[in-house]
């Protein structure tokens, strides 16, 4: 059918090419994006789904860095607490020798008691300077620390570390004095049982570590995973997404001399009159 005033094969004609335009301008957007979900007007419930998967991701990076600041902190006090350790050790060699009945003859026993106290005092040196970003560690400032190590707020994503008290008198051998043998003696016995103390308080920080560690590798695997899913659903396909815009690109141009041809069919009725 031939009509002059209005070309129904021309505006058939322009709303295909509209909607390849439209299409194209998509695919154009997603590769250079590289988003097949750049809005929610795009795919509403995929944009959705995308949202919480990536805050679940961001909480699981955040929960990694805390592990690894944990691991850290933690292994900061067993530092400290490995030199107060081999400190507590000298000490018990000094008492134990203070001990002996002829060591205190002369001025053996003055000098064991000045090397003694000297090392006492290295203990509370290192307990009030053992930090870690500003936070007291050993001298019974913080005795709990809690690391969020999950992306939720679930007992199962934290663990709290009980830190001890490394100060002389929170090991009780404050005030110690070897230069008798009695004094020696009821030292030894005091530096003996801070030793056994120290390495208790170094295993359990040891302990809380190695569970840390292993909460680190399990949320370092679960980010993985949600990662790639969040890719699945809002990563554009790249082969998919070229092979598609190369098609449009022929139909646009396959649209545009259609609708240029079309738009000649009203002069076709010229040759009737």
């Amino acid at each position: 059918m031939l009509l002059i005033n209005d070309n129904v094969a021309a505006l058939g004609a322009e709303n295909n090419l509209d909607a390849t335009d439209v299409a194209l301008s998509s695919v154009v957007g997603q590769l250079s994006s590289g988003l097949q979900i750049q809005t929610a007007a795009d795919n509403p419930a995929g944009y959705s789904i995308a949202q919480s998967l990536q805050s679940e991701i961001n909480g699981y990076g955040a929960a990694e860095n805390n592990a690894q600041t944990a691991v850290s902190v933690l292994q900061t006090a067993q530092g400290a607490i490995n030199q107060q350790e081999a400190i507590l050790q000298q000490a018990n060699t000094i008492a134990t020798q203070a001990a002996n009945t002829t060591t205190g003859l002369g001025s053996g026993g003055a000098a064991d008691q000045q090397e003694f106290a000297s090392l006492i005092a290295q203990l509370d040196q290192i307990a009030q300077s053992t930090t870690y970003a500003g936070a007291t560690l050993l001298n019974g400032s913080n005795t709990v620390l809690t690391f969020q190590v999950g992306p939720a707020n679930a007992a199962a994503d934290q663990v709290a570390v009980n830190l001890v008290t490394t100060t002389s008198a929170g090991l009780n051998v404050s005030g110690l004095n070897i230069s008798t043998v009695g004094g020696a003696q009821a030292a030894m016995a005091s530096v003996q049982a801070a030793i056994t103390s120290l390495a208790s308080a170094a295993a359990a920080l040891g302990s809380s570590q190695n569970q840390i560690q292993a909460l680190s590798n399990n949320v370092t695997v679960a980010q993985q995973n949600l990662t790639s899913a969040h890719a699945d659903l809002v990563d554009v396909n790249v082969a998919q997404a070229t092979s598609q815009f190369t098609s449009l690109q022929i139909l646009e141009q396959s649209g545009i001399s259609v609708l240029s041809q079309a738009q000649q069919l009203p002069q076709l009725a010229l040759k009737l009159i």
